[in-house]
């Protein structure tokens, strides 16, 4: 398909959102179902000894475009099913060569960030982890979170991660619709964002607002229910949800991004 790269008013940031949203309603099952199944497959490869890990980060440029490609379908009244995570890799053999080739290259990209964070911040990172799976007390937890070097390793870990998801935001779709190669679609991706850098940066904070308001409000009613111990039970389902609404947004940034003969009103009001 012809992609024609535009520039969006910041506003649209909330438009994705919105779209989103109004997407899972539609197919609330099927769209939870997606990142159920997909959910399920990663914790499979993760029991893979040695690989597993690796190919759960390389499928994590499918699990964006699967979204798309379900956002797509929901838009046309289809139902989508967990077969939308691997037609990119049935549409023609060059571009299913250039999914895997971006699979693996982003795979090799968070890698380097998680060794390099790791080495910044010395095993701390770790030693937080271990001590909150195994219940350890407050006073051991306070100890090692004061270690500055756990502060910047979250920074250089967080810092790195969002530096890597600019090239890979559009670039799977890229891919797939405009038969673009590797190297073009990272540089695209990266241009689309830029030349709507209002529009994302507004969208990342309303779901930063949205994620931090759910978690006070779940914390609050459980307080009020007397129900402390049953947080992680609320926090989990409204989580996954705003996961798929998220992912079901997708879509949204990418039309409104490189339109591609998609209906002129797709983002209105009444999309």
């Amino acid at each position: 398909m012809l992609l024609h790269l535009q520039t969006v008013p910041a506003r649209n940031g909330l438009l994705w959102i919105r779209h989103g949203l109004k997407v899972f309603r539609r197919k609330p099952l099927a769209m939870a179902g997606l990142l159920s199944v997909f959910l399920f497959i990663g914790l499979a490869m993760l029991l893979l000894p040695g690989v597993g890990v690796m190919l759960l980060l390389m499928a994590m440029p499918l699990l964006s475009l699967g979204f798309m490609l379900a956002t797509h379908l929901v838009l046309q009244d289809q139902t989508p099913t967990a077969a939308v995570f691997v037609a990119p890799l049935k549409l023609t053999p060059q571009r299913r060569n250039s999914q895997l080739l971006l699979g693996a290259c982003y795979a090799l990209a968070t890698i380097a960030i998680g060794l390099l964070s790791e080495w910044i911040d010395g095993g701390s990172f770790e030693t937080m982890q271990r001590l909150i799976l195994e219940n350890a007390a407050p006073d051991k937890v306070a100890e090692a979170a004061s270690d500055p070097r756990l502060f910047w390793g979250a920074v250089t870990r967080l810092g790195l991660a969002g530096l890597l998801s600019v090239p890979f935001w559009h670039a799977p779709a890229l891919i797939h619709w405009g038969g673009q190669g590797v190297l073009q679609a990272l540089f695209s991706s990266t241009l689309g964002l830029w030349r709507n850098r209002a529009a994302f940066a507004y969208n990342g904070l309303l779901w930063a607002a949205l994620v931090i308001g759910v978690g006070v409000a779940a914390s609050l009613l459980a307080t009020l229910l007397g129900l402390g111990q049953m947080l992680p039970l609320l926090v989990m389902p409204l989580g996954l949800l705003m996961t798929t609404v998220f992912y079901a947004s997708l879509y949204f940034t990418f039309i409104d991004c490189f339109m591609f003969g998609a209906p002129k009103d797709i983002l209105s009001d009444k999309a």
